[in-house]
């Protein structure tokens, strides 16, 4: 009987080639298992990359059903580790105040994985945002706004979009074929912070929209493929969503409440208001296709 497994149509010889190789190849590890899976089922992004991060999660989903038993991690999991030392970078907090125009021009700049500046977008993002910093497996870009004297003004990340979300699928109108084939051409704005000493009306909302409107190019440029639409997820109990309001993103409905590992339907979670912002006129007919 075919499951549906991660957003992935798993037939009965579909499990059965993972315990067969499970069976046959005991020296492998985590990692080797999930990318022979993906080269056997030819399971890659747009860009042709193996979705590799996408196969471990279905196997962890598989071995908490019970369907497979999973070999013992062979070391702690590196994304766990990660930012766990976030180096700590020196960094004024005299207050920033006053009119927008007082700032500019504004410095926003993209941070690879070399640049100079992502230490202290790491720093500032692990200390003052209220959820941290985490892990970023996959596509991602980062964002780190300065004013014209260079001083650090805000950080914004944006990541994978979410497997699922009801109320934004249905303001999509895909099916589950068209959100599997074009779930990339979505980003989600994981992170956005406003430095706690910056208070500047209309910082926020501004820095958003010019975000958005060079965000599309610069993920052509890096990944090579386009993005249609941006997502975010509001905590309702802490914030109003106001400055993704004035940016022109929309509100399309709010979160079940359920995290995105409740297997069992037991585990609750802030509801947070869904908001997104299409990047193109077309986005629909190019995410449904």
């Amino acid at each position: 009987m075919e499951q549906v497994i991660h957003g992935q149509r798993m037939r009965p010889e579909d499990i059965g080639l993972v315990r067969h190789l499970l069976n046959t190849e005991p020296g492998w590890n985590r990692t080797r298992l999930s990318r022979e899976l993906c080269r056997r089922w030819d399971w890659r992004n747009e860009t042709g990359r193996l979705k590799d991060m996408s196969c471990r999660t279905l196997l962890l989903k598989l071995e908490r059903l019970g369907q497979i038993q999973l070999p013992a991690r062979q070391r702690p999991s590196p994304n766990a580790m990660r930012n766990r030392h976030i180096i700590e970078v020196f960094h004024d907090k005299i207050p920033i105040t006053g009119d927008l125009k007082t700032l500019r021009p504004l410095r926003i700049e993209t941070l690879g994985e070399q640049h100079p500046d992502l230490t202290m977008f790491k720093c500032l993002l692990q200390r003052y945002h209220y959820l941290s910093l985490r892990n970023c497996a996959g596509e991602n870009l980062k964002y780190l706004v300065r004013d014209r004297q260079g001083r650090p003004l805000a950080c914004l990340l944006f990541g994978a979009a979410a497997w699922k979300a009801k109320a934004r699928d249905l303001f999509i109108g895909w099916n589950a074929a068209c959100r599997q084939r074009h779930l990339t051409r979505l980003t989600n704005n994981t992170r956005f912070l406003v430095l706690p000493w910056v208070r500047v009306p209309h910082l926020a909302s501004h820095l958003l929209s010019q975000v958005s409107l060079r965000l599309r190019t610069d993920w052509m440029a890096k990944y090579n493929h386009s993005i249609e639409l941006l997502e975010t997820f509001v905590d309702r109990d802490r914030f109003r969503g106001t400055c993704y309001r004035a940016a022109g993103w929309q509100h399309v409905g709010a979160t079940t409440g359920r995290g995105r590992n409740d297997v069992d339907n037991t585990l609750r979670v802030p509801v947070k208001d869904i908001y997104v912002r299409a990047l193109t006129n077309d986005f629909r007919r190019r995410l449904c296709a």
